[in-house]
C-alpha cells in the first residue's frame, strides 16, 4: 500500500503524509502537484478513511477523471465512492438532494450561457429597452459578478453604490433586470451556474442542519488550483470543514491568474490568518523544465510585491538560454516563427512539441497564414481559427457579396445582420420567390416592392442600397482596406461591437480589428499590385478552404492563450507579442495588481517550457489600420538578462533554402508534410531547373515620379519589375492602368493610382 511513497521527494512525502490538521501546500510549477493529490488521497483511503467522507475539488471534469483513474490503480474500484469533481458538480449534487428547502425539485435545470441570455434578451424586450445598450453580454457579467461576491437581486437593488454604477454605465434598469432574470429562473425551476454556488452558500447560511450534515460527512477537504478560488467558493471549503479542520489546499500564487473571472488571490495569501496552526509544505522543486528557464521566471516573479516567498529549482539540465527574437513586423514575427518550427522539426522534433502562446486570440492569424504556407499543421484551442469565428465570417461575408452578388451564402448570412428587422421567414420567401422567376436574390431584391409589402420591404430596401454604395466604391478602383472599412462602420458591425464591454465582446473586437489589420497590410505590401477586394479575397479563400485536418491527429502545433496554457506543457514554447500595451495588455495598467497579474501571467507561459523557451516582439503592428510602433515589453527587461540570447533576425531572415515568399504562388506546387528539409528545397524548385531571373536593384536615386502625364512608349523603371517600356493606357482618373513591358519580367498591368514607377529621362 504505501509502495507509492518511495518515489516521492521529501517535501512531497510531508504533504502526501500529512493526515489531520489544515494544511497548505505551495505547489511551483511542474513540482509534481497532482501526483501529491493523488497519493494524499491514496495514503487516506489505506490509513482507513472512507472514500465517501473525502471531498476533493477541482476546476476541470479533465482534472477530476484523471485523479480518480490514478487512485484506482493503487486503491482500486473503492475510489468510484469518492467526492471528486469540480465545484459545480460536486455542489449541484448537494443541491439535487437539499435543493427543495429552497424551493426547488431534485430534477431542476441548469441553464448554461445562452440559456442566460435567451432570457435576458426576452427580459429587455418585455421592459422596452434599447437592446443595444442592454447587451446579454454585459448584463450576464454583472449578475455572475454580483453571485460571485454573494450580493443577492435584494441586495444589489439595497446598494446605492451599484445603482450609481449602473448609472453611471446609461444603464440604471440593470438591478430591475437582475430581480426578473431571478425570479424567472427559479419560477422556471432553473439555476445557472453561478446559482449552483450561490444557493449552496444560502442553503449553508439558512439551514444549519444541513450544513452540520456535511461537516461531518467530509472529515476531509481537498481543494486544487485553491489561488483560482473566489469568495463564494472559499466560504463553501471553510464552512464545510469547520469541524474536522482537515481542509488541505493546492496551488501557487504565482500562478493567479483568473481575476477577470473572480478570482480572489487574497483567499491565499491570506490563507495561515485563517487557520493559525496552519502547517506549509513547499513543493520548490521543478521537473519539468531546464535550469535557465526555472531561474528566469524566478527573476521574473521576483518583481512583484503580493507573493508568497518560495525559491523554485530544478536539478535537469543547464538547456539554452531563452531566445528573445526582434521582428520588425506582426506579419514577419510569425514567418520567423513558423521558419523556427520548420527548420527544428528536422532536428527530431514533431509538431506536437511547439506551442505558440499569446495574449489575446486575435493575434493568431499572423501564425496560422505562416503555418500553412509551410505545410505545418496546427490546432487553435480556446477558440476558432481566426477565419472561422463568427464575427470575421459576418464581416468577410459582407465583403464577399460586394464582390459577387450571386453568392447567395453570402447573402443569407448578412442580410439580417446587425439585427434590421428581416426574420427568416421573409429570407426563405425571397429565396422561394427567386427559383419561382428563375431570377438571382439579388434581383429580387433590387426590385423588392414588386414582391413585399410592409416593413421588411423598406429594411430590404436600405440593405440593398448599402450594398450597391459598395460596389460603387469597387467600380471607382477603391482598395480594399477602405472599402472593408466602410463596410464595417456602415453595417454598424464595428459600433454593434464596440459597446459591447464584456471580456467575449472585447475579444470579438480585437478580431473584427484585427481582420481589418490585415486587409490593410495586404494593400500596404508593395509585392501586391492589385489591391482590390477581389484580389484579397481570393488570397483569403486559399486560407479558408484549405484541406480539413485529420480528426484525432495529435501532431499538430499548439496555438492558444496563455489564460488557456495553463496546466499545460510543450518541449518548446513561443510567447510571442511581448509588447508593451499588449502584453502587459493597456487594461492591465490601472493598478499595481493588475500590472502583477500580467507578471503572473508570463510567469505561467514562461514555465510551460521544457527545453527550450523563445520570446518574440514586433517593431511595428498595425492597429485599427494605422502602423503603430511598438516598444519591447517591459516584462523582458525585468528577466535576469544572463539567461536570455538576444536575436535580431530582421526582415532578412528566412529558413535556410527556403523561399517564403515564392511558397504558394500557382505556379509552384504545394509540398505536403516534407520528411526532410532537402527534398522540401528540391521540389519547390522550377521543374526546367532553369537559373532564376536575376533581381532587380532599383537605382539608388529612386523616386517615384508623378504619372499623371504618363504616355504610351514613356520608359519607366519599377522597383521589383526593372526597367521597362508603356505600351497601353486604360482609363482615367484614379482607375487608370497602364500595359508595360518590362526587360526581365515581360508585359505587366498596373494600377497607376498604387504602382511606383520612375519615368526614366
Amino acid at each position: 500500500m504505501i509502495d507509492f511513497l518511495a518515489e516521492l521527494n521529501e517535501p512531497q512525502h510531508q504533504a502526501v503524509t500529512h493526515e489531520n490538521g489544515p494544511l497548505m501546500i505551495i505547489a511551483g510549477a511542474g513540482s509534481g502537484k497532482t501526483r501529491v493529490l493523488t497519493y494524499r488521497i491514496a495514503h487516506l483511503m489505506g490509513s482507513g478513511v472512507d472514500a465517501f467522507n473525502i471531498l476533493s475539488l477541482t476546476f476541470t471534469n479533465k482534472a477530476a477523471e484523471e485523479m480518480r483513474h490514478r487512485i484506482e490503480k493503487i486503491i482500486g474500484s473503492e475510489a468510484k465512492n469518492l467526492w471528486m469533481g469540480t465545484f459545480h458538480s460536486v455542489f449541484a449534487k448537494i443541491l439535487r438532494f437539499e435543493g427543495f428547502r429552497l424551493g426547488y425539485t431534485s430534477n431542476f435545470t441548469i441553464y448554461d450561457t445562452d440559456d442566460s441570455k435567451s432570457l435576458l434578451k426576452t427580459i429587455v424586450k418585455e421592459f422596452n429597452l434599447d437592446d443595444k445598450t442592454y447587451k446579454p453580454n454585459f448584463i450576464l457579467n454583472r449578475i455572475s459578478g454580483a453571485k460571485n461576491n454573494l450580493i443577492s437581486w435584494q441586495m444589489y437593488n439595497e446598494n446605492p453604490v451599484f445603482q450609481a454604477e449602473d448609472i453611471s454605465a446609461q444603464m440604471p434598469e440593470i438591478g430591475r433586470i437582475y430581480k426578473t432574470y431571478a425570479q424567472r429562473c427559479f419560477s422556471a425551476n432553473a439555476m445557472d451556474f453561478d446559482d449552483l454556488l450561490f444557493n449552496t452558500n444560502v442553503l449553508f447560511r439558512d439551514y444549519l442542519d444541513v450544513l452540520n450534515k456535511y461537516q461531518h460527512k467530509f472529515k476531509h477537504v481537498m481543494v486544487d488550483e485553491f489561488q483560482d478560488t473566489n469568495i463564494s467558493q472559499y466560504l463553501i471549503t471553510r464552512k464545510l470543514s469547520a469541524v474536522h479542520q482537515n481542509i488541505c489546499v493546492v496551488g501557487d500564487d504565482a500562478q493567479s491568474i483568473y481575476a477577470f473571472r473572480g478570482a480572489n488571490i487574497q483567499n491565499i495569501l491570506n490563507f495561515k490568518k485563517d487557520y493559525p496552526d496552519l502547517k506549509v509544505v513547499k513543493l520548490e522543486q521543478n521537473y519539468r523544465s531546464t535550469k535557465n528557464i526555472v531561474n528566469a521566471a524566478n527573476s521574473l516573479i521576483a518583481k512583484n510585491k503580493a507573493q508568497l516567498e518560495k525559491k523554485t529549482f530544478s536539478d535537469n539540465e543547464e538547456g539554452d538560454r531563452i531566445e528573445v527574437i526582434k521582428a520588425h513586423s506582426d506579419n514577419e514575427e510569425g514567418k520567423i516563427i513558423a521558419n523556427t518550427i520548420f527548420e527544428s522539426k528536422h532536428q527530431g522534433l514533431r509538431n506536437q512539441d511547439f506551442a505558440i502562446l499569446y495574449r489575446t486570440n486575435a493575434q493568431s492569424r499572423a501564425f496560422e497564414e505562416a503555418l500553412r504556407k509551410l505545410n505545418i499543421k496546427y490546432r487553435i484551442i480556446g477558440g476558432l481559427s481566426f477565419y472561422q469565428r463568427k464575427e470575421i465570417k459576418d464581416l468577410l461575408g459582407y465583403l464577399r457579396y460586394t464582390v459577387n452578388q450571386q453568392d447567395e451564402e453570402a447573402f443569407k448570412r448578412i442580410i439580417n445582420l446587425p439585427k434590421r428587422g428581416i426574420g427568416d421567414s421573409t429570407v426563405a420567401k425571397i429565396v422561394v420567390m427567386a427559383s419561382e422567376n428563375q431570377k438571382s436574390v439579388w434581383e429580387i431584391i433590387c426590385n423588392i416592392k414588386q414582391y413585399l409589402e410592409g416593413r421588411a420591404m423598406n429594411s430590404i430596401e436600405t440593405f440593398t442600397n448599402l450594398i450597391k454604395s459598395y460596389i460603387i466604391m469597387e467600380e471607382e478602383g477603391k482598395d480594399a482596406h477602405t472599402i472593408a472599412m466602410n463596410i464595417a462602420k456602415t453595417t454598424g458591425i464595428l459600433h454593434e461591437l464596440y459597446i459591447d464591454k464584456t471580456v467575449e465582446g472585447v475579444a470579438r473586437h480585437e478580431n473584427v480589428q484585427e481582420l481589418l489589420n490585415s486587409i490593410k497590410q495586404f494593400v500596404d505590401n508593395p509585392e501586391n499590385e492589385d489591391k482590390t477586394l477581389g484580389s484579397f479575397l481570393q488570397t483569403v479563400s486559399l486560407l479558408t478552404n484549405a484541406d480539413q485536418e485529420e480528426d484525432g491527429d495529435p501532431d499538430k502545433v499548439t496555438m492558444m492563450t496563455i489564460h488557456g496554457a495553463k496546466g499545460l506543457e510543450f518541449k518548446h514554447v513561443f510567447v510571442v507579442g511581448l509588447e508593451e500595451n499588449l502584453f502587459p495588455s493597456q487594461m492591465m495598467l490601472r493598478s499595481r495588481e493588475d500590472l502583477e497579474e500580467e507578471r503572473r501571467l508570463f510567469y505561467v507561459a514562461i514555465t510551460r517550457a521544457e527545453k527550450k523557451l523563445t520570446l518574440s516582439y514586433a517593431e511595428q503592428r498595425y492597429n485599427w489600420g494605422k502602423l503603430n510602433f511598438c516598444e519591447k515589453s517591459r516584462f523582458i527587461d525585468e528577466i535576469d538578462p544572463a539567461y536570455l540570447k538576444f536575436d535580431d533576425r530582421g526582415s532578412s531572415y528566412t529558413p535556410k533554402g527556403f523561399d517564403f515568399e515564392s511558397f504558394g504562388r500557382k505556379e509552384r506546387p504545394v509540398v505536403t508534410a516534407p520528411p526532410t528539409r532537402s527534398q522540401a528545397i528540391a521540389n519547390l524548385k522550377p521543374v526546367s531547373q532553369a537559373k532564376p531571373a536575376p533581381v532587380h536593384v532599383p537605382t539608388v536615386d529612386f523616386v517615384p515620379s508623378d504619372t499623371k502625364n504618363l504616355k504610351p512608349g514613356d520608359k519607366v523603371e519599377h522597383q521589383k519589375f526593372g526597367f521597362g517600356e508603356v505600351k497601353k493606357l486604360d482609363n482615367l482618373g484614379p482607375t487608370a492602368k497602364a500595359v508595360i513591358h518590362f526587360d526581365s519580367e515581360g508585359e505587366k498591368t498596373l494600377l497607376l493610382s498604387f504602382a511606383k514607377l520612375r519615368i526614366v529621362e
